[in-house]
């Protein structure tokens, strides 16, 4: 097992966690709640894979991931309150998952020889878009088009991801600093209540 996939086994758990707590948050049955849990933490990727061709998804090549984020929502659903109690425990993972899901994100679709802007989207969309569709499905408006630094984050690392693949560094080393950077940013948003400004 390389890190890179316990990483991303991590971010699957906790996105998982994060998707099933709306579903309870939201008084919603056991299949909602697995619902919500099984498509923040595989959506994203899922979607990348459909739209870069590389069929069946990664989560069905894998079914690691299914089965991660089925243990965990049903986890989330039977011992709800002991989750308040791993709340920032919770936005540690979830940050480290997003900067993993990043980089695999963005490294895919390079393998796939898309263009710097591509890659990048790629990224941002294997990161975000099982959150968008778990905030849509809970009637909430997505976390990314609200003043957090998430999507932000999440375009500077995969930017920067592109950026050092041009350069000789090593690859591992360009998938750690880019996975790095969004980690850090979100991280530090969390810590100090950094947002995006809004239109007056």
């Amino acid at each position: 097992m390389t890190l890179l996939y316990l990483l991303d086994m991590i971010g699957t758990a906790a996105f998982a966690a994060s998707g099933a707590w709306a579903g309870v948050r939201r008084e919603m049955d056991l299949l909602g709640v697995l619902v919500l849990g099984m498509v923040t933490a595989i959506g994203g990727g899922t979607l990348r894979d459909i739209l870069l061709g590389d069929i069946p998804p990664f989560c069905l090549q894998d079914e690691t991931y299914l089965w991660v984020s089925v243990v965990v929502s049903l986890l989330v659903f039977f011992f709800p309150t002991a989750l308040e109690r791993f709340k920032s425990p919770l936005l540690t993972l979830d940050a480290i998952g997003l900067g993993t899901f990043v980089v695999i994100g963005t490294g895919k679709a390079l393998s796939f020889e898309l263009g710097p802007f591509g890659a990048i989207l790629m990224g941002l969309m294997t990161a975000t878009a099982g959150g968008v569709v778990r905030d849509v499905l809970s009637n909430r408006v997505p976390l990314i088009l609200q003043r957090e630094i998430y999507a932000s984050a999440c375009l500077a690392g995969g930017g920067l991801m592109v950026v050092l693949v041009k350069t000789p560094l090593p690859h591992n080393l360009t998938v750690v600093l880019g996975a790095t950077a969004v980690i850090t940013l979100r991280l530090l948003a969390i810590a100090k209540n950094w947002s995006l400004p809004r239109a007056r």
